[in-house]
């Protein structure tokens, strides 16, 4: 083998390396929002019906809403599985604070994307092994 087939051989491997790294990462969502400070959102209700509103069509959106808007169904089917670790965090925080504090709004987001009500039924479930009570239908 002539030096020239190893370089070669090793440009192809390096072009196949960087081919797999782009596939990897379209994977994932984009991590530009993982640093959102989601206490300050949960705490406001004001930025909490703004990005509710937002997702639930009811309302404009800023570029974090969108980005979340656009994603948010198929992370509910899929089990959030192109999200980062700081999202699927987040998502627990989100969804325990909507069952905690804002029923209403958890009912309307999980009637719009989940209808049939089988992502509702395992969130609440592990929202369940996390400590949070789901209130009874109606009440």
């Amino acid at each position: 083998m002539t030096i020239r087939n190893i370089e070669m051989m090793q440009l192809k491997f390096f072009f196949l390396l960087c081919c797999a790294a782009v596939a990897l990462a379209q994977d994932k969502y984009t991590g530009k929002y993982d640093n959102i400070d989601l206490d300050e959102i949960l705490q406001n209700r004001r930025l909490l019906l703004g990005y509710s509103n937002c997702v639930l069509d009811k309302g404009p959106c800023n570029a974090e809403g969108k980005e979340l808007r656009s994603h948010l169904e198929e992370a509910i089917n899929d089990g959030c599985s192109k999200c980062t670790d700081a999202q699927k965090k987040g998502a627990n925080k989100v969804i325990d604070h909507l069952i905690k504090n804002e029923l209403d709004i958890w009912r309307e987001m999980t009637a719009k994307f989940d209808p049939d009500g089988n992502f509702r039924r395992k969130y609440e479930a592990e929202a369940v092994k996390r400590g949070i009570i789901i209130p009874e239908e109606g009440a």
